[in-house]
């Protein structure tokens, strides 16, 4: 088992590693850089070259069962759910067989919305405490499901 973090833009870094040392399982912080690495011995920070998808090409080739992965982003969400992966995104949300169909669905079709209304732009809500509690939490579950 290990415990994969998609770490560009990533605001739940610190909440993985302390769960991770919890139960003993490395960490890859995969990164195109600018992230200080940790000197934490479970944590391997991997710099991927510059460029599109680099950091969730090097993720999804080396991710598969038993394995725990955070990430936003979607299309990566797939591929690891499609490996046997465990899937979260940043608010503690699981990425699973039974939902990332539609959440690719809805993802594409905001993106046309988004292309086709260029004041239709960003947004969101901001990251909060209880998204960081409610994903600390849901964390710290995968990993127990994953050690079985």
């Amino acid at each position: 088992m290990s415990l994969y973090v998609d770490a560009d833009a990533c605001p739940v870094k610190d909440e993985c590693i302390r769960a991770a040392d919890r139960v003993g399982t490395r960490v890859f912080m995969v990164c195109n850089g600018g992230i200080r690495p940790s000197a934490h011995p479970l944590v391997e920070t991997v710099f991927v070259t510059e460029g599109p998808d680099e950091a969730d090409k090097w993720i999804a080739e080396r991710v598969g069962q038993g394995d725990v992965v955070i990430t936003g982003d979607i299309p990566l969400a797939a591929k690891c759910v499609a490996a046997g992966a465990q899937v979260l995104k940043h608010n503690g949300e699981a990425l699973t067989e039974a939902n990332i169909g539609n959440v690719l669905a809805t993802r594409d079709l905001m993106a046309d919305l988004r292309a086709a209304d260029p004041f239709r732009q960003g947004g969101g809500k901001a990251f909060s405490k209880q998204d960081r509690a409610r994903f600390s939490s849901a964390l710290d579950r995968a990993l127990r499901v994953a050690a079985r």
